[in-house]
């Protein structure tokens, strides 16, 4: 069952992270929009070059049908190494069809390769579907977790109070939660972990212009990190380790071998799940922490929120 593995799985799947992460990092990529068309041509490279830098499991992002179905489909082609999301973001709430897309959508999840609901929530900031339709729909894939009891992966942009209205309807049969590719304001990411939810973070951390947003929730050592994840986003989120406003304390923290691969793979039109190492360096030197430990902290939450033990 997603978000549950035994005391003795957790032990050796612990045991197995602690031994290799000082030869190279153990990481878990908890968000990556696999199926998308800048994947097509070279996805078994863009695999093994995960894999290379230390990338043992990736989320292939659902965010519609078509595309929950096509992630599905990858884990078959990897199995063991990508797992599969499914969900219909807000952007395409308006497609729901009353008729069908429920059952589809339960016919996807309920394949034990799908380890999650989502990518789901309330998006204020643009106009693809308006906002009724948006928390309809949100709540119809909230229900579909309760009743799958899998993992839900959110994505809220200008809606925090509204996504946390709805949620509350759940509160005694809500699954895990967590907030994909976290770029809001620090006393926002407070409320959310109050609720006990996790934060995704990406490479986000290289545009934060904010003194009270990504950056400073990490380095205000309020964020415990059992309740951090990471995620490549790819292909966007470019982690731009030579962006102005990133402080130079934090691009000194970057190996040679994590800016080598994010250097020569990955680019602002096409992230890669590599970049992975380079965003875990960052977020350690945030929190004045070591990257062998945030490594290790963030690749156990993924295996025990997500259940990633097949």
């Amino acid at each position: 069952m997603a978000g549950n593995i035994s005391n003795e799985s957790d032990g050796s799947k612990l045991d197995l992270i602690m031994s290799q992460c000082y030869e190279n990092y153990i990481l878990v990529d908890v968000g990556a929009n696999m199926t998308n068309k800048k994947f097509v041509r070279d996805l078994d490279s863009v695999i093994q070059r995960a894999k290379d830098a230390g990338v043992q499991k990736i989320m292939v992002i659902g965010a519609s049908i078509r595309s929950s179905k096509e992630a599905l489909r990858l884990t078959r082609l990897y199995p063991g190494t990508l797992y599969s999301t499914a969900g219909i973001h807000p952007h395409d709430a308006k497609s729901w069809d009353n008729t069908n897309t429920l059952t589809e959508l339960e016919s996807i999840a309920s394949n034990p390769e799908c380890v999650a609901i989502g990518e789901c929530g309330l998006d204020y900031s643009r106009d693809f579907s308006d906002p009724e339709t948006q928390r309809l729909v949100f709540h119809k894939q909230i229900e579909l977790a309760c009743r799958l009891n899998k993992p839900l992966i959110i994505h809220e942009r200008g809606a925090q109070s509204d996504v946390l209205e709805v949620l509350n309807h759940y509160r005694n049969r809500l699954p895990p939660v967590m907030i994909h590719s976290f770029v809001g304001m620090a006393e926002e990411a407070q409320l959310y972990l109050d609720h006990g939810f996790y934060i995704g973070i990406t490479g986000y951390l290289c545009k934060d212009k904010s003194d009270s947003g990504v950056r400073q929730i990490l380095e205000s050592g309020n964020v415990p990190l059992d309740k951090i994840l990471v995620e490549s986003d790819a292909p966007f989120m470019y982690p731009n380790s030579r962006a102005s406003k990133l402080p130079l304390y934090v691009k000194e923290g970057l190996t040679e071998r994590s800016a080598t691969f994010l250097q020569r793979y990955c680019t602002f039109q096409r992230n890669e799940p590599c970049s992975l190492p380079a965003i875990v360096e960052m977020v350690a030197t945030f929190m004045r922490k070591t990257p062998e430990e945030v490594a290790l902290a963030t690749a156990f939450n993924a295996l025990k929120l997500f259940g990633l033990n097949q």
